[in-house]
């Protein structure tokens, strides 16, 4: 199961279809939250079958999509005391007000659960819990009736929901490589990578300088991608309103501006001209895009944050990268994923604190990366290093093997 971002959605789905190609009439129940129900029930349908008794008379694959209650508990990194009064309304909606509606959020999917396991009938012979506050509730009453799970963390550092639930997980596996002394130290730990849709992979330049023209791109010219994830960047966002002038004087630009903060951004479109079906200035904006592996595989910079499944997906590309991590967030695990690209050389990494007052600096930042496809190139190399492109086979591999040493017990 997985839910509360694109980053928890995509790695699990991943999963679920190598497990179907290795288990064609495997029961699959995938639980998510509200918000990313319909996301789901669409990636799902494409790999399987509803659930119902004519796919169980056809003994083809199934895939149950089920809803269940979540919260979020809100809490940011590097703040101190005098920023919950600075920020007050962040503190207010989001530390005061979300913290206690995501408490009941909470309280549902401990109930949900609940239910669903109370009786022995429906409890799944394994879970796979993807990570996030989604995930917690149902791992909390999985170890309650003692089903088995597993739980994959993909950042450099464990989230909360990961950190409560790791001790009773059967196995632990990383997105990251593992320390040779915590390997020892836990042996249920394993590196198998983040996994990724299969359609993550890299393209030749002849597909590129067509991806190019499939989004109505000047195929002669560079292409900048920028995105802030399926939600968005306000301050990434924000950067870019200030140097679009400037950027679209030497490369194209292609802006997912994202669902909660493109409203806010509409005024950008007055840059997205067209001559018929001809795009003749270079420049377009996207709420969200659902083919987000064709538009970054168009391009020859990728703008991104730093979460950990959109680097994989970066990676499995193999595309330049600049890399504008979120320090906020708890653990400040962007942060860290993205200084551990920058040490490898991997990644050019940009304070988000810093553009934001000098927006110019991810301007420079650009433009010396467009005008070197060396550099560019050598980044790339060195980022696919960091892509395990079997991570999904190795986790339905598993997950599988786990199955069969409980049924054996």
């Amino acid at each position: 199961m997985g839910g509360g971002s694109g980053g928890h959605i995509t790695p699990a789905v991943a999963v679920v279809r190598e497990i179907l190609e290795k288990k064609p009439r495997a029961s699959i129940e995938f639980w998510t939250d509200f918000k990313y129900y319909k996301n789901v029930t669409k990636l799902t349908t494409e790999i399987g079958v509803a659930w119902g008794e004519s796919a169980r008379r056809k003994k083809v694959p199934y895939i149950r999509v089920r809803r269940i209650p979540a919260g979020k508990f809100h809490r940011y990194a590097n703040w101190h005391f005098k920023d919950y009064f600075t920020h007050f309304d962040i503190t207010l909606k989001d530390l005061i007000i979300g913290n206690i509606l995501g408490f009941f959020g909470f309280l549902g999917g401990i109930i949900t659960a609940f239910c669903r396991f109370l009786h022995r009938a429906s409890r799944p012979d394994i879970i796979f819990l993807k990570g996030g506050y989604v995930c917690l509730p149902v791992g909390l009453i999985a170890k309650l009736f003692r089903i088995p799970y597993i739980i994959h963390e993909s950042d450099a550092v464990f989230g909360l929901a990961n950190r409560l639930l790791m001790k009773k997980a059967k196995k632990v596996a990383f997105g990251m490589p593992i320390p040779e002394e915590m390997q020892e130290k836990h042996p249920n730990f394993v590196w198998t990578g983040i996994p990724v849709g299969q359609e993550f992979k890299p393209v030749s330049m002849t597909k590129q300088l067509s991806l190019k023209k499939a989004f109505s791109f000047n195929p002669d010219k560079p292409l900048v991608v920028i995105t802030g994830g399926s939600q968005g960047s306000e301050n990434i966002n924000e950067a870019i309103r200030q140097i679009l002038p400037e950027l679209l004087k030497f490369t194209s630009v292609g802006l997912v501006a994202g669902r909660k903060h493109y409203e806010d951004m509409v005024d950008l479109k007055r840059y997205e001209n067209w001559d018929k079906a001809s795009l003749e200035s270079n420049f377009r904006m996207w709420e969200f895009n659902t083919t987000m592996d064709e538009l970054m595989g168009a391009a020859d910079l990728v703008v991104s944050r730093a979460g950990a499944t959109t680097i994989a997906e970066l990676a499995s590309l193999k595309k330049a990268t600049i890399l504008i991590p979120f320090a906020r967030l708890p653990g400040a695990h962007q942060t860290k994923n993205a200084k551990r690209l920058e040490d490898a050389k991997a990644a050019v990494v940009i304070d988000d604190a810093k553009m934001l007052e000098k927006p110019e600096v991810l301007l420079e930042e650009i433009h010396r990366l467009i005008k070197s496809p060396r550099v560019r190139a050598d980044m790339a190399d060195q980022l696919a290093e960091e892509a395990r492109s079997d991570a999904a086979k190795r986790l339905a591999d598993l997950i599988l093997e786990e199955v069969l040493v409980e049924k054996t017990l």
